[in-house]
């Protein structure tokens, strides 16, 4: 194998014959490209060749699921991969259109080591990926994507007899009774189903039918140019629009799903907009009186109820905050043994006997319906309104190239770190520790924090503050901390702001 190139243009000989891969297109967790410009077809089954020679290098039984989402480019790009896959001896086990939890399921349904999942995941239409993984319930993580990205870009990949392809039916199905399993609701229930025209169109609405749940539908006819929104219930358009949707349609709640369906965003019966990690802490509270003296991982971005709350901590709850990223929390919950995981994004890694683990928007939405079936004298906004009251802001990410994210990170925590080691304040408020595990959490003598981490995924950095005190202080702290990144001159305007 030869070294793909790095850049190759488009409309040339060259385009159609060579391999062309960008570096930065290998992330933390995952692959993630914008298609055509950062990678072609030829650099893609470059891309399935290492990820064979990976397998081949780890001891991996050489047998792979693959599946790829409802974009119109990404069954070419599946089957680019798959035949850089095969070049590289490796089984493929083609399991067809699907959900990023559909194909990690797959693994376990079809008693498979490894998978890789075509998906640019919430990322807008023009971009790609892979996320794969050889440990289920795990996948790649920072030293497996070094790793793949080293093979691939040093031309190491290897060929090897033995390759071969067969298309699995039923895997959908399959996934979708494991799901519901014997389960029916018993009060009656109204939500409002979300898919954005994307992936979870094909799953969500038959999967609350089967579990006698009235849907509203919204935007659930498949169309990959998503004409309404892009599918990211972490994103402001698509949570009002769900809150609409709840308003005139008078439903219990609304649950909306990303591009792959591993993330799930919540608006209850009010209209209001409850962020995913406060679901994560309604959640947790139910799962405690089942599961007393759990311990729940929540990522950096989430909010400090994880470890402040007197229902959790009635119930002997042990909370872990830990790095931001799929992979990172996947592998945390399984480490220390956790009950579950709950990410600001909307990802949760429901473990135990409540899940195997790994990150599934239908997962939870399945859970969410149990969780009000227990509760049946609550409504949704009950449970949002039993919660301590905290102020936070959306997930916000100012952009930042990828090739300069993380040096201009680093020179952040930096003054960041400084700020408390000089005493100063961050929201009038005295800055009690400075959390460096993923960034800089700056948290205050309150509780209050406000977060800077570079994106894993994307070309920004991401900034989150909360306050348990009021809206007016967790403003001031977002303030002080944009203060602090504008210090930095390469950093440009935020997707969304306060």
């Amino acid at each position: 194998m030869t070294k793909p190139a790095s850049s190759v243009s488009v409309n040339t000989w060259e385009f159609l014959r060579d391999a062309m891969i960008t570096p930065t297109g290998f992330r933390e967790y995952d692959a993630r490209w914008q298609y055509p410009e950062a990678i072609n077809l030829p650099g893609i089954t470059a891309l399935g060749l290492g990820l064979g020679t990976q397998m081949h290098a780890r001891g991996i039984d050489p047998v792979i699921a693959v599946g790829n989402d409802y974009r119109d480019y990404s069954l070419s790009i599946k089957n680019a991969l798959m035949l850089g896959l095969m070049q590289a001896g490796i089984a493929v086990k083609d399991i067809g259109p699907a959900l990023s939890p559909m194909a990690y399921f797959s693994q376990f349904h079809l008693d498979v080591p490894a998978v890789a999942m075509v998906t640019a995941s919430h990322n807008p239409n023009g971009w790609t990926g892979v996320k794969m993984g050889f440990e289920r319930p795990l996948t790649h993580g920072p030293d497996e994507m070094n790793e793949l990205r080293d093979i691939v870009l040093e031309g190491r990949g290897q060929q090897r007899p033995g390759g071969s392809y067969e298309f699995i039916e039923g895997v959908r199905e399959a996934y979708l009774d494991d799901l519901v399993g014997d389960f029916k609701m018993t009060r009656k229930l109204k939500v409002v189903c979300a898919t954005g025209n994307g992936t979870a169109s094909a799953f969500a609405p038959e999967l609350f039918e089967r579990l006698g749940v009235e849907v509203v539908p919204s935007h659930n006819a498949l169309d990959y140019t998503f004409p309404h929104y892009n599918p990211n219930p972490e994103a402001m358009e698509m949570l009002h629009d769900m809150s609409d949707s709840v308003k005139a349609s008078g439903a219990d709640f609304a649950l909306g799903f990303d591009g792959d369906g591993d993330r799930c965003g919540v608006v209850d019966d009010e209209g209001e907009e409850i962020f995913a990690d406060k679901v994560g802490v309604i959640m947790a509270r139910d799962l405690a009186k089942i599961y007393p003296g759990s311990t729940f991982v929540a990522d950096v971005k989430s909010t400090g109820l994880f470890a402040s709350d007197p229902e959790l901590q009635k119930h002997n709850i042990k909370a872990d905050y830990w790095k931001t990223g799929h992979s990172h929390m996947k592998r945390r919950v399984k480490e220390i043994g956790a009950l579950a995981g709950f990410e600001k994004s909307g990802h949760y890694f429901l473990a135990g006997d409540i899940g195997r683990g790994y990150d599934c928007g239908m997962r939870v939405a399945v859970e969410i319906c149990k969780l009000m079936d227990r509760n049946p004298d609550m409504s949704m906004s009950d449970l949002r309104k039993a919660l301590p009251q905290t102020w936070a802001t959306p997930t916000m990410s100012p952009y930042c190239a990828d090739e300069e994210k993380y040096d201009t990170l680093d020179r952040l925590v930096v003054k960041l770190v400084a700020k408390h080691d000089a005493g100063d304040t961050i929201g009038g408020r005295t800055i009690k520790e400075v959390v460096t595990v993923n960034g800089a959490r700056v948290i205050l003598d309150n509780g209050a924090w406000g977060l800077v981490r570079a994106s894993s995924n994307t070309p920004n950095l991401v900034v989150v503050c909360e306050s348990p005190e009021s809206e007016d202080e967790m403003r001031a702290i977002f303030a002080d901390i944009d203060a602090v990144i504008r210090t930095e001159t390469n950093v440009g305007d935020y997707d969304q702001t306060i």
